[in-house]
């Protein structure tokens, strides 16, 4: 077997070890993405926060590298989650739509938006992209973490989810995309950069918004 056949065959089980919520949180575009950066030695195998210190505990046993510590610079092992849509608030922006990795929201434009629960991974995307904070996430899992929070059947769903996404919008496995962290990153540069002005400008446009939002749910 060649070097890259090699590299490809490790990946594969890499992946395979991992619980495909597509988070971003690892620092790559998804899941298949970080398996190849363990496999070629670019990427540490204790950065998949969703996975947990049990993922790690995994990937070191397929990789043989020594366990460590998760790095809680990606995030820390928590209950896996679900994305719940405040309906009552939404103002059918389609963003939240266009962030989820898994298809696993449901609506149109300038219609409330609801999430399918089996779909949603809990990747958080959907959340800095809402404009008007109607999405939270609640705890789907109970106490479990961590891997024993997943089974392999949900994993192998959000990956062929994300498959049919991928093919759906057209978009490389390996595409850029806007992480967690980015966005958040981002959005504190902005808000350190705009003028004040500017910004209650911002706020006055979003409480127009959704004053328009309720004025029309009253007289539906």
């Amino acid at each position: 077997m060649s070097v890259a056949s090699s590299l490809q065959a490790l990946a594969a089980n890499i992946d395979a070890a991992l619980p495909q919520t597509q988070c971003t949180r690892c620092g790559y575009p998804d899941c298949a993405s970080y398996a190849e950066a363990i496999a070629s030695g670019e990427a540490a195998i204790n950065q998949c926060p969703p996975g947990g210190q049990e993922g790690v505990r995994r990937l070191a046993t397929i990789t043989g590298r020594p366990e460590l510590p998760l790095n809680t610079e990606n995030g820390l092992e928590a209950p896996r989650t679900l994305a719940v849509i405040d309906e009552a608030w939404c103002i059918g922006c389609t963003l939240c739509i266009k962030a989820c990795p898994t298809d696993a929201i449901l609506g149109a434009n300038k219609r409330m938006h609801t999430v399918i629960a089996e779909h949603c991974t809990g990747c958080e995307l959907c959340i800095p992209v809402c404009p008007v904070d109607c999405i939270e996430l609640i705890n789907a899992s109970g106490e479990a973490t961590g891997w024993s929070a997943w089974s392999a059947a949900q994993a192998e769903h959000a990956r062929r989810r994300y498959g049919v996404h991928r093919q759906r919008t057209g978009r490389k496995a390996n595409a850029p995309v806007r992480t967690t962290a980015q966005t958040a990153t981002e959005q504190a540069g902005a808000q350190a950069d705009t003028p004040s002005a500017p910004a209650t400008d911002k706020k006055a446009t979003l409480a127009a918004i959704l004053a328009k939002a309720k004025a029309q749910r009253a007289g539906a």
